[in-house]
């Protein structure tokens, strides 16, 4: 029997769905979740308006990568992850410590994040399908540089 054939861009050159590219939004989408946990921690311990107004427009937009990658995996037929995992738990701690000593260790943990999710985004876009790979470079990628460069902005606003 052949493989159906799907005239989805999603699918492999075998006509079948390409799993690496399901595992590949999943773990992009376990990073999303972490960040918008730590993003809540920052949020909760962060005590200027200024400062909660723009960790919010972050996490806003954290929560919706993690929406679009959700869709995007059961588009391809996967199940989306219900945690953000060992990595989250790892972040959360981090952040935990980074709050207790200060506003500006607490954004430059979340810094680090934001830049760590830009290298995996870079070094893995080539593992996505057709559709996934524009989603990521269009639409994720740009809102990815731009919640990092906010969080510069908050870090040179400190005194």
């Amino acid at each position: 029997m052949e493989p159906i054939a799907f005239a989805d861009e999603s699918v492999g050159l075998d006509g079948l769905i390409d799993d690496d590219s399901i595992e590949q939004l999943k773990s992009f989408c376990r990073g999303e979740m972490s960040a918008v946990e730590t993003y809540r921690q920052a949020i909760a311990a962060a005590r200027e308006d200024w400062m909660v107004q723009q960790l919010r427009v972050n996490l806003a937009s954290h929560e919706a990568r993690v929406q679009m990658l959700r869709r995007r995996i059961e588009e391809l037929g996967g199940d989306p992850p219900s945690s953000s995992g060992p990595w989250g738990a790892f972040a959360k701690v981090v952040e935990r410590t980074a709050v207790a000593l200060g506003h500006k260790t607490a954004l430059s943990v979340l810094a680090e994040g934001e830049d760590h999710g830009l290298k995996d985004y870079r070094n893995d876009l080539e593992e996505l399908d057709c559709e996934s790979h524009v989603l990521v470079r269009d639409v994720i990628l740009p809102q990815q540089v731009s919640t990092l460069r906010s969080l510069a902005d908050l870090k040179r606003q400190l005194p």
